[in-house]
This record gives C-alpha cells, structure tokens and sequence, in this order.
C-alpha cells in the first residue's frame, strides 16, 4: 500500500479524534467554571490552586466517562435492531461475519491485483454487505407490517364492535392475521396478561415498529381509555386514512420512478466503467493512483458522486 495514503489516513483520523476531544473538554470545562463561579459567590467554596487541579482531573473523568457512556447507548439498541430484523445470526456471530467478510473483500482485490489503494475499500464493503442485509431485511418486515395494518385495525374495529373487548381484539390480530404483524400484537396481548397496562404494551409495540400509523392507532386507544369514545368507529377511520395514504405513496412512487433509476444509473455507471477500463489497460487508470493531480481527481470524483445520491434521494424521497 502507498505510505502516503496510510499517512493521510492517520493524520485524518488523528485530527477528528483531537478536535472530537478537544471539544468535549471545552464543554465540560465551561460547565465546571460556571459551577465553580456559582460556589465561590455563594461562599459554598473558594477558589484555590488545588482546587483547579482536582477539577482539571475530575473533568478528564467526566468527559472520558461521556464518551463511554455514548458508545453504550448506541450500542444498548444493537439487539433491538437485530429483533426488528428477525436475524437469525446473534450479534456475536454476526460480528464474526463482518470481520470474516472483510478479509475476504481485502484477499478478494489482492488476488485480482486490484490497486493498493482499492484494498481498504474492499474491506470495507466486505464489512458493510451483513449491514446491508440486515437494513433488507428490517425495512422488508417493516413494510409488510405496514401493509398489514389496515386489515389489521378494520379486524379490531369488527371485534370491538361485535362485543369484544380491546384485549380479545389484540388476540384477535394475533390468531387472524399472518406474521409480522401477528406477532407484534402477540406480544403486545401477552405483556398486558402479565399485568402490563395496555397503552404501555401498545407503546412497547410501537418502539419494536417505529411506524407513523401505528402511532395514530396508540394515540387513539391512549385518548380513548381516557376521554372515551367509540373506539371501534376510530380504527375504522385511520384504517381508511391508511389505504388512502398507500394510494398517494404507489401514485408518487410511480412519477419518481424514473428518477430514482436515473440515479442508480448515474451512480453505477462511472464504477462499472473504471473496474471495466482497469481491466482493459490497467496502466491508463493507475494515473489516478500514482499521481498527485489523479488521486485529486479520484477524491473530487467520489466527493461529487457522493453528494449526486444525496441530492437525488432527497428529490425522489417525497414524504406523503
């Protein structure tokens, strides 16, 4: 691998981490002088050398400790993303698959005599197709259960209207419908048999699925145990405000069309072009590689196809 690529990597990195540091010390110092201003006017404490440098070391502790304690929230919703997902792999063994992936992307471009350069990103995407697959995969179920929902409420408001209760009509969905949404309001019917109260169970529920209308149905049942109403006459409307909302989407979906493949062309054509020129004269695209005004060129090639699918995502994603 060329020793300027791996320097440029190091100093990228190095500057972001001090910069990332340098900034969390400067909040939790800032923080600390109010405190410390406060308490000497009060006359609680005052001011003093050792003082200054017990809070110089007690706020290394605290930004350190921030930084940890970020790391592990984000981390704390892994499982939860690999329940949405219904990953049949544990985290663990799906961590092993990334790293074993990567290697083999790396081995994959060393035996071809990909550029050393290209040998980190083949690592990389290596690395990014389990993710990738997951993201399929919980953006698969999120949608079914989305379709799924309206027949789903219009079979509550049928049972709620026939004598049932709300708890017989999450029962109902559970036995009625197929999966995923029967297991969500499954779980949901067994958490309030364990003495959870109903609206928590349905919140519960609709933290596993983070979907707009299963809100609407939460804060109507929500609103309804409090207010009263007729609960059955409120799903039967969101239901249709739902097969309404599908109809705008597959509308909107069908003029953006042309668009969003424009996109992928756009976006897909200048990679299979350069592997397909590299394999035809692997000299000519070397350039890129072995001199300063191509690796410019590559950077500024890939910085602008990067903002493209930006832009182009955002014109396509209408939201409805």
């Amino acid at each position: 691998m060329d020793p300027t690529i791996i320097i440029l990597a190091a100093a990228f990195i190095g500057a972001v981490t001090l910069v990332a540091g340098i900034g969390m010390f400067v909040q939790s110092r800032t923080a600390t002088r109010v405190e410390s201003r406060l308490a000497a006017f009060t006359g609680q404490r005052t001011a003093g050398t050792s003082q200054i440098a017990e809070e110089l070391i007690q706020d290394g502790y605290t930004t350190a400790s921030g930084v940890f304690s970020t790391l592990t929230r984000r981390f704390e919703k892994l499982p939860l993303f690999f329940q949405q997902a219904e990953s049949p792999l544990k985290v663990e063994q799906f961590l092993a698959l990334c790293a074993g992936l990567a290697v083999l992307g790396t081995c994959s471009l060393m035996i071809v005599r990909a550029p050393a350069a290209l040998l980190p990103l083949g690592g990389l995407l290596g690395a990014a197709l389990p993710w990738g697959w997951l993201m399929f995969r919980r953006k698969r179920r999120f949608r079914k259960f989305e379709k799924q929902l309206p027949d789903a409420l219009e079979l509550m408001a049928r049972a709620l209207r026939s004598g049932h209760s709300l708890a017989s009509g999450l029962s109902v969905v559970a036995s009625e419908m197929p999966s995923p949404i029967a297991d969500e309001f499954h779980n949901a019917f067994e958490e309030q048999n364990l003495g959870i109260p109903i609206d928590q169970a349905l919140r519960n529920m609709l933290v596993r699925v983070p979907n707009v209308d299963l809100q609407f149905f939460v804060t109507a049942v929500a609103i309804q145990r409090q207010a009263g109403g007729d609960l059955a006459e409120i799903l039967s409307k969101i239901s249709g405000l739902v097969r309404e909302r599908f109809k705008i989407l597959g509308q909107v979906k069908a003029l953006t069309g042309e668009g969003r493949i424009s996109g992928i062309v756009l976006i897909a054509l200048p990679i299979a072009l350069f592997f397909t020129v590299y394999y035809l004269n692997p000299d000519y695209v070397m350039v890129l590689f072995e001199h300063e005004d191509g690796r410019r060129m590559l950077t500024g090639a890939i910085v602008m196809q990067i903002i493209g699918a930006y832009v182009i995502r955002k014109i396509c994603d209408i939201k409805v």
